[in-house]
Order: structure tokens, then sequence, then C-alpha cells
């Protein structure tokens, strides 16, 4: 193993700078007209902009299993977990004020008006469905609901893998799949998307334990098939999908309508069908204009934050981990540029988001008309963006400023 000095492991951090890099890249553009769809999220299928919320979990959950069994060893057990659920609690506490703040920023008294008044449900679901629960939260959440097995065995882990995402199937299929598809509609899951984003966290701790406690040559072949595997895993979730296809007769206008059974799946519409026809398109892919779906649990959709996507998200986590693993431990690559995005991720993506917020609007000069804006203009404003965030989180490393979980 190639470690950075302070014992970091320089491929985690080289592909944790590449997915913060990845989330200012999408997070910028995708309102764009102009952005090429694959940077965009659709929630039909998997782009390349819904994999990188996943690497997030990915390298948290790497992260997690690697410090918590050092923390465990020179402070103790007991006090480890303490001080964990305290800094996971307080980032919670940051999330909340922090996509507040953006959100509401401009009257913060009347957003606790509305809390405090008649439409405090309403206001409530806003804000838990969409303001609150972005990748701060998620992290928080997620890092918290699987604290109690961070330093179990490959056993316990696995089953508690299969018990979170079987619980969010069975939540979904109660309340939670129409809830957050009811206005105003959720994102990343919503706030019970923790259940299922401890999949790729999870996914990350394996992966620790293969690159930190593997006596000998790290198996390299062996977690390529297990990317595969899961990525093949994920996608044959999301075949179900097909079952939901609604034949032109009966198609409705406008957006894709919820289906009336959207977990369990209407298994009778397999009678007479080709088998060829179950396939759904493989990620990254958009499907054809000329297939046209109801809403359902088994699209890989990161807004429902459904088990097809984050099984396959896993997947192609553990995959571009083990590219940066070959290119940086293995071959000695690396990337300015990511390491100071991967060194100081939480500072990078703060800040990167907030920024964010007050140079994009730049592009459009006259206002917010997205559609008229050229590729261009948008690919120069986002190089002046990304160079303005990257030269302050540059600046932290030169001062040895560094804030982490």
């Amino acid at each position: 193993m190639n470690s950075a000095p302070g014992g970091r492991i320089v491929s985690l951090d080289q592909f944790r700078g590449y997915t913060v890099a990845g989330m200012l890249l999408v997070n910028f553009v995708g309102p764009f007209a102009a952005t090429p769809a694959v940077l965009k999220h659709h929630n039909t299928y998997c782009s390349y902009a819904d994999t990188i919320m996943p690497q997030f979990l990915f390298a948290v959950g790497f992260a997690f299993r690697l410090t918590f069994g050092r923390r465990a060893m020179t402070q103790g057990l007991w006090a480890a977990y303490g001080h964990v659920a305290r800094r996971l609690v307080g980032l919670a506490l940051i999330a909340v004020v922090f996509y507040t703040y953006l959100d509401k920023r401009s009257d913060i008294g009347a957003l606790w008006s509305q809390i405090t008044g008649d439409q405090w449900w309403n206001t409530l679901c806003l804000l838990s469905k969409r303001t609150w629960c972005q990748t701060l939260m998620h992290i928080a959440l997620t890092s918290l609901w699987i604290l109690p097995v961070i330093r179990a065995g490959v056993t316990v882990r696995v089953i508690y893998l299969i018990f979170s995402a079987v619980l969010h199937l069975l939540l979904s299929y109660w309340f939670n799949f129409n809830w957050v598809n009811a206005s105003p509609e959720a994102i990343d899951g919503g706030p019970l998307g923790f259940l299922t984003w401890s999949i790729p966290a999870l996914v990350g701790t394996f992966c620790c334990d293969a690159i930190t406690t593997t006596t000998g040559p790290i198996r390299t072949g062996k977690m390529l098939a297990w990317s595969i595997a899961l990525m093949v895993l994920g996608y044959g979730f999301s075949c179900g999908s097909r079952l939901y296809d609604i034949v032109p007769s009966t198609k409705k206008s406008g957006p894709a309508s919820l289906a009336s059974s959207p977990v369990l799946p209407p298994f009778d519409r397999l009678r007479d069908r080709d088998p060829s026809s179950l396939l759904a398109v493989p990620p990254f892919v958009a499907p054809p204009e000329s297939v046209h779906r109801q809403n359902n649990y088994w699209m890989m959709n990161q807004r429902n934050g459904t088990i097809s996507y984050l099984v396959f998200s896993a997947g192609f986590s553990l995959l571009v981990f083990l590219v940066f693993y070959l290119l940086c431990d293995r071959w000695g690559w690396r990337i300015g540029v990511f390491r100071t995005f991967g060194t100081n991720a939480l500072v990078a993506y703060i800040l990167g988001t907030a920024i964010q917020k007050y140079m994009r609007p730049l592009t459009t000069w006259n206002g917010p008309d997205w559609d008229k804006v050229s590729g261009w203009l948008v690919l120069a404003d986002f190089a002046f963006f990304f160079a303005c965030t990257y030269l302050v989180i540059r600046i932290l490393e030169w001062r040895r400023i560094f804030i982490r979980l």
C-alpha cells in the first residue's frame, strides 16, 4: 500500500478529489440546456452525474472503517463511539444550517414564520425532503446508521447491508415511495435515503479491508470481479422497470405518471413477453423516446434512492477506486488538483457549493434563462468557477488548514 505523509492512502485521496471535482462539474453545468445529457440528473436512468454522490458515500465508508479502527485503538472503544456520534450529529446540524441558508438566504425570518404558521407541515416536508436532505445530511445519517457495525466482520456487514436494502424496500412499499414522489418531490431519496446510501458506504468498508488488511499483493482481480457482479446485479434489478412500460394507446402526456403499484411489479405483464423485451437499457444510456414508462421503484433513480441505482453505483464506485489504486498505489501517479480537493474534501464541497450559488448566475446576465446560454459560455464560466474554488482550497492546503470528519 502506498501512503501519503501522515499515513493517508494516496489512492483514496485521489479518488475523493476526483469525486469532488466531478461534483463541482455536474452541479454547476446541470441546469443549462447546452449541457450534454450524461452530465445531468434525469431520474429515469443512471447518468454520469448520478455516479458522483455514491462515490462520496463509498469514500466515507472506506475512511470511516479505517479511522474508527485507529481511534478505537488509541482512545478506547466506547470513547471512539461517543466521539464519532457527536461529530456526526454536529455534521447533521451543519447541514441543516448550511442548506437552509443557501435555500432561504434572502429571508430567514420568512422561513421561520412559515414553520410556525398555518403551513408548518408543508414547509417541514419541503425542508426534510429537499432542502436539508442533501449530501452532507446523507453522509451524517448514513454514517450514524452503519456506526453499530463499522467494526464488525464481513458477514455481519453483508447481513446489515441486505437488511438496510430490504427495509428500504418494505418502507417504500408501505408509504415512502409515494411520499417521496408527492409534491414537493424529494431529492437523493429523502429522509429515509440513508438506508440505501448505506450500500455504497458498506461496500467502501469492504474495499478498505481489502486494501489495508490483506497480507501480500492486493487481489485486484477479485475486486474487479466484485465490482462487475454488483453492477450486473444492479442492472438486473433495473430490468423490473420494464414491467411498467406503457403501450402507446394508453400513454399519458407530460411527465411519467406514478405507477399504481410502484414497488410490487405487475407480474401478470410477464405473459407472452419476449425475454429480450424485459432488458432495460444499460446505465449511461438514455431510454429511447419510443419507450414510455410509469415511475416505479425499480428504475435507477437518484431522487428515489432505489436499490437498483445504488447497487449498480456501489459496483461502479469500486471499479473507479480500483483504477485509482492501480494508477496511484501501484504505478505512482499523482494529480495535484485531486490531491488538493481530496485531502480537504469537506471544505471543498462546502465552499464549492457556496461559491457556485453566486457565480453560476453570472452566466445568465439577464436572469436564469438556462435554455439560451451557449455551450462555450457555460464551459468558460465553469472553468472560471472551478479555478476560483481550487485556488481557495489550494491556499488552505499551503497553510496546512484541513477540516475533516
